[in-house]
């Protein structure tokens, strides 16, 4: 919904696990350590419950709050902006009640293509290579051997890759005959015994994605209500996987009085998610194993024909690969276990929200009217229980007997606001003023509990289990509690002043420490509405406007992304007994200085309507980021990795650009066209010392942007050797390219690593997108959505491994066939060789431009003359089609999968085929 929609805002496609939600990012990054996503409110309350639990057709409306002046009123957590959530509700229609059916029906496939890996033939001859060139470099084998050499240590040597008696030979003659140890190529005459791709045997073909919802709406002029069902049932790509969810929502309220107006709305959502589990590098992870094993080893066992061997009962016996190399998951069968382990989950979510207002509205109450009062309550309770299953046979559990772990986390949040206000008009002048208070409490439990030792497979609960490994559970408690006013004044409705103030405590912070003060103001100028623009015909409206402010964010996160709730106290660990008694260790210093992070926001902005057809808006911004929440790092000889402090800076500034047509307007066709177009730089201004902190590939260093590639250079391959060749200085500041020459060029791992620079980022140089709807003959609707981004790095680790044959039996890339081969060869691929130590460098960056077709819907609207007599207002069916298709630098390659990097194997994004029917009566 909100992909390509506004300005300054960035999505990541999300996980294509059916039921996950993906993520934004509005104007920036704000903070290092800290969250940076934005709150979410629905209907004016803040959202802590599962975004799946909302149907997007309840959905009236979607607002991005960007600058400090538009989400003072959210302070406290709106540091990152706000998304603001209108639900449907009723309307006044006579009492009558109004109807809407929709169904749709899809089928999902793969939204990117597969990397370009070898087959059966190109892996067996890039092996020889690696064999060969080991031989000749590692062995000391003379060139003239080294083939011959070669093909028997991939028959025989520890890491022979064709297993016990050539077991994982897929052709029909012997390795002897099979490959040429002058040449390195396989016989054309021979032909294979078998072919099967692991990546096929686990994807569903046609997965089904099925939708019904019924939503009623109606009422009077004084009362007004909406009832919605939803059921969606999704299919993942991916076998095993699903998302299922029964759903309901609820919106009434009701003028009782002149001056008292009620209401509320309830939300109730049954959610059924059957996920994959493992993630990254896990051999549980299919999309790790089943990409990365080569091409010769079958996912079952074969006979000596290469057909498949099955059980007494009929079911294909897997192939566990006691013999395999340990590129190729030796005694592990991953498509195995992702049929015979479980993962799964159940939440339950419940989001209720009341509201009562008291107005004065009616002339009588003289200087009064005006006066309102409101009072809100939201409560958010999600309850889930969560399963991981591990069977007792094969596979991560075998030797303990099999493990299961249940989890039941529950999150209870509760927001209550009072808001006083008072709005009156004296001619030409209106102030609005309001005045108010908030509290937020969140109470968040797990309790979970590890069972072993399993009779037989196929039990999920705890009894049978004979073992308690393990049992814990946990409670986490989180207050804010917020005081904030705001004033508007408007004159002749072209001049327009607006001021907040609010202080904000939060139970992160010490009392000394956790009361933050934050403000905003801005102005706003209609231009078209002033006496010299009366003979402007073409302006229909222009407008100025300019805000600043600063809003708090104290949402600090600890190394795994999870937010911490008692930042400022230390902990200790009761793990330590002596005996029957508690022993414990200090595991973290407190900081009880540790404060709010502040974000202060300038923005000023130009909108404009021209023609009456052109709609203009572009906006400059600058985010600055102080007080930043950040870990400081301390010697590992003092226990501690470190502690929280608030130093540091940095800013988020640029440019952007809506531009709405109205191409063509008229009877029988029109059609309008809206482009968006983002550019933004940032930049850390201070940190905790002058030495930058560096984290894996990462270095965070004051005058680069957030999430800088730290990488060494590459000098390029050496031509004679064919090996990788590094840039590496001593004692001195990184070269520059124009020095790059004068360096010192070596292929020594140890120096390069330790002659590293920034060297990139992830951040586009420019992003949007281009959207277009046509209405033809006022029945036919047709409507595309694309999205683009231009610049920025990504370091693309699956890719990479794909290109470094570390281990024997991983697959390879297909580019992996240019890579050097005798001396005097030009390429930019150094030698395959076994146990490659390759260093990462800026050469392994890849452009992370791309250009991508969102969304196509056509629809047709059936004729009122048609379906009147059956007493329906409108019908439409409609096809629809989403991530039709993403033009990247490689295939395989997702750019938006990821804010700052590329993330390696993970579910992959899916594009889904559509065919849809509303109805209306």
């Amino acid at each position: 919904a909100l992909e390509g929609a506004v300005a300054g805002v960035q999505t990541t496609t999300g996980s294509g696990q059916p039921g996950s939600s993906a993520s934004i990012r509005v104007r920036g990054f704000g903070s290092i350590n800290s969250s940076n996503n934005p709150l979410y409110v629905v209907d004016g309350a803040p959202y802590d419950g599962s975004y799946s639990a909302i149907s997007p057709d309840d959905i009236e409306s979607i607002t991005i709050l960007k600058d400090a002046s538009a989400g003072a009123l959210y302070g406290a957590r709106g540091a990152n902006g706000v998304v603001l959530i209108t639900t449907k509700s009723g309307t006044d229609n006579n009492g009558r009640i109004k109807v809407s059916a929709k169904a749709s029906w899809g089928i999902s496939s793969r939204a990117i293509p597969r990397y370009d890996l070898l087959d059966e033939k190109d892996f067996i001859e890039a092996s020889f290579m690696m064999f060969k060139n080991k031989a000749i470099y590692t062995d000391g084998i003379a060139p003239n051997m080294a083939g011959v050499a070669a093909i028997n240590d991939m028959l025989s040597g520890s890491s022979k890759i064709f297993g016990e008696n050539e077991q994982y030979n897929p052709y029909n003659i012997p390795v002897s005959q099979l490959i040429d140890p002058v040449t390195g190529k396989v016989n054309p005459n021979a032909q294979l015994r078998y072919h099967q791709d692991w990546l096929d045997e686990v994807t569903a073909v046609n997965p089904l994605r099925q939708e019904y919802t019924v939503n009623l709406s109606g009422g009077d002029k004084n009362t007004k209500y909406y009832a919605s069902f939803n059921y969606l049932n999704e299919e993942g790509v991916l076998q095993t996987t699903s998302f299922e969810r029964l759903q309901g929502r609820l919106n009434v309220s009701s003028q009782i009085k002149p001056w008292i107006k009620i209401g509320g709305d309830a939300n109730i959502a049954f959610n059924k998610t059957e996920n994959q589990g493992a993630t990254g590098t896990g051999t549980s992870n299919v999309w790790y194993s089943a990409q990365n094993i080569a091409p010769i080893y079958p996912v079952y066992e074969l006979d000596a024909d290469g057909q498949i061997k099955y059980d007494d009962t009929g079911k294909p016996l897997y192939d566990y690969g006691l013999t395999r190399p340990a590129g190729a998951n030796y005694n592990f069968n991953s498509v195995a276990l992702m049929f015979q382990d479980k993962y799964y989950s159940n939440s339950d979510n419940l989001s209720v929200h009341g509201y009562t207002e008291l107005g004065l509205n009616e002339d009588k109450f003289g200087w009064a009217k005006g006066l309102n009062l409101k009072i809100d309550i939201s409560v958010t309770n999600q309850n889930a229980r969560g399963t991981t299953y591990y069977n007792p046979l094969f596979g991560n559990a075998a030797g303990a007997g099999g493990r299961l772990t249940k989890e039941t986390p529950r999150v209870l949040s509760f927001t209550f606001n009072q808001i006083l206000g008072y709005n009156h008009s004296f001619g030409e002048h209106n102030i609005d003023v309001i005045a108010g208070h908030e509290y937020y409490a969140l109470k968040a439990n797990t309790l979970s509990a590890t069972k072993t030792g399993f009779p037989f497979p196929g039990l999920y609960e705890l009894n049978p289990g004979s073992t308690l490994d393990a049992i814990s559970s946990v409670e986490n408690n989180y207050r804010i509690e917020s005081f904030l006013s705001r004033l508007k004044y408007s004159y002749a409705d072209k001049y327009n002043f607006e001021a907040s103030f609010r202080t904000d405590g939060s139970s992160r912070f010490h009392t000394d420490s956790r009361w933050g003060q934050f403000w905003s103001v801005g102005a706003n100028w209609r231009i078209s509405e002033e006496g010299f623009m009366s003979g402007v015909d073409w302006v229909d409206n222009l407008s100025l406007r300019v805000s600043y402010g600063e809003q708090g964010n104290d949402d600090l996160l600890d190394a795994d992304g999870y937010s911490v709730y008692y930042a400022w106290q230390s902990f200790y660990d009761l793990g330590w007994a002596n005996a029957n008694y508690n022993g414990s260790v200090v595991t973290s210093l407190e900081s009880i200085d540790l404060k709010w992070e502040k974000n202060a926001n300038f923005n000023v902005g130009v909108e404009t309507r021209l023609f009456d057809r052109i709609n203009l808006t572009a906006e400059f911004f600058k985010r600055t980021t102080s007080d930043m929440l950040l870990d400081v790092p301390m010697a590992l000889s003092l226990g501690f990795p470190g502690y929280s402090d608030n130093i540091g800076s940095m800013y988020n500034q640029g440019f952007e650009l809506a531009l709405g047509i109205d191409v063509v307007k008229s009877d029988n066709f029109d059609w309008t066209l809206n482009l968006l177009g983002t550019s933004i730089k940032n930049k850390i201004t201070a940190l905790v010392t002058e030495t930058p902190i560096i984290s894996g590939s990462y270095i965070f260093k004051v005058g680069e942007p957030i999430y800088s590639y730290y990488l060494p250079r590459s000098a390029g391959v050496d031509p004679a050797t064919g090996k990788q060749l590094y840039y590496v200085w001593d004692d001195r500041d990184p070269i520059t390219d124009e020095q790059a020459s004068d360096a010192y060029i070596s292929a020594e791992v140890s120096k390069a690593g330790s002659s590293r620079e920034a060297v990139g980022n992830k951040m586009p140089d420019f992003y949007g997108s281009i959207r277009s709807e046509f209405t033809i003959l006022k029945n036919i609707d047709f409507s595309f959505l694309t999205t683009y981004s231009i610049g920025g790095k990504a370091l693309n680790s699956q890719y990479n491994e794909y290109m470094s044959p570390l281990y024997p039996g991983a697959n390879l890339h297909r580019n992996v066939l240019r890579a050097w081969q005798k001396p005097g060869d030009i390429t930019d691929i150094p030698r395959l060789e076994l146990n490659s130590t390759n260093l990462t460098t800026q050469s392994h960056l890849l452009d992370a431009s791309y250009f991508a077709i969102r969304n196509i819907t056509l629809g047709y609207t059936l004729p009122k003359k048609w379906i009147s007599k059956i007493g329906f207002d409108s019908i439409r069916v409609y096809a629809t089609v989403d991530n039709l298709v993403l033009f990247s630098k490689l295939d395989g390659f997702d750019p938006q999968s990821s804010f700052t990097s590329s993330t390696t194997y993970t579910y992959v994004p899916v594009r889904t085929l559509a065919l849809g029917l509303n109805i209306n009566f």
